[in-house]
């Protein structure tokens, strides 16, 4: 199957179109026309993963992360990021990124996190439009736990929601406050959490909060669980590795990246 192809597919899934206009989505390097039959799917594409896609012989290697955000005005071996995609091009493995439009689309990353973390009565945190088909797309997710627990209940429960050795809690009353409305932001969720407390959300579920955000909503009522930006979005990979075999119909072996946490406790 032809890499076009399967770009094709994905933005059946996720249209490019519905990124954020900040966002770099799409086929980053490579040739539309390569013959794929491996796939490497990760979260970003860092040294490791770009070398892991070379070894294993990919012919596409698919992130949710895009490489580049900026726009480069050299291709050489001087810079870290221009460095992985000689590395790429050289390999021939084409490498396509889909990001804050997997984050925003129906049944994609604000769905499964809320699937995970089994909400009720959803709505989207940020709306951001309609698709095609009519349906909402939006960041995030506002719902309701399965049942009430305290904020330190909420952060067990998240950890093991999502596989967790651990998580960053912002309460002010040490986590023994109550809580059962919830929003979920997937990655770096600083720029939607004044959604989630327009919402009424009692606990706020993402990544990258800095310790002055975290204080700050946790004194206007509403706690904080950073489970870092890796942490909910690798959820990304569990999906492609079930959703890549179904749409490719077996016309592509699939393959999970061994990329793990960046971060861990010492």
């Amino acid at each position: 199957m032809k890499c076009r192809e399967i770009i094709e597919k994905l933005n059946q899934l996720a249209p490019e179109h519905i990124a954020c206009d900040w966002d770099n989505p799409g086929l980053l390097a490579g040739r539309r026309d390569k013959e794929v039959k491996r796939i490497l799917v990760a979260v970003d594409a860092d040294d490791t993963v770009v070398e892991e896609a070379v070894s294993k012989g990919a012919d596409l290697l698919l992130t949710h992360h895009p490489l580049i955000f900026k726009p480069l005005k050299k291709v050489n071996d001087d810079d870290f990021i221009s460095r992985r995609i000689l590395k790429l091009i050289q390999a021939d493995v084409s490498y396509y990124a889909m990001h804050t439009n997997f984050d925003a689309a129906p049944g994609c990353m604000g769905d499964l996190a809320a699937d995970r973390l089994k909400l009720s009565e959803r709505e989207i945190l940020e709306p951001m439009g309609l698709m095609e088909d009519g349906r909402p797309c939006g960041i995030g997710t506002v719902g309701f736990l399965p049942e009430e627990m305290t904020v330190r209940e909420a952060a067990e429960y998240v950890k093991k929601a999502f596989e967790l050795p651990f998580v960053t809690v912002y309460g002010a009353d040490g986590g023994r406050s109550l809580v059962k409305k919830a929003a979920v932001c997937p990655g770096a969720g600083g720029s939607t959490l004044a959604n989630a407390l327009e919402k009424g959300a009692q606990v706020y579920i993402t990544g990258d909060i800095g310790h002055h955000t975290g204080i700050d909503a946790a004194a206007q009522g509403m706690a904080v669980i950073d489970a870092g930006h890796f942490g909910i979005e690798q959820i990304f990979m569990d999906f492609m590795m079930e959703y890549l075999p179904k749409v490719l119909q077996g016309e592509a072996e699939i393959f999970r990246s061994s990329q793990g946490l960046p971060n861990c406790v010492i």
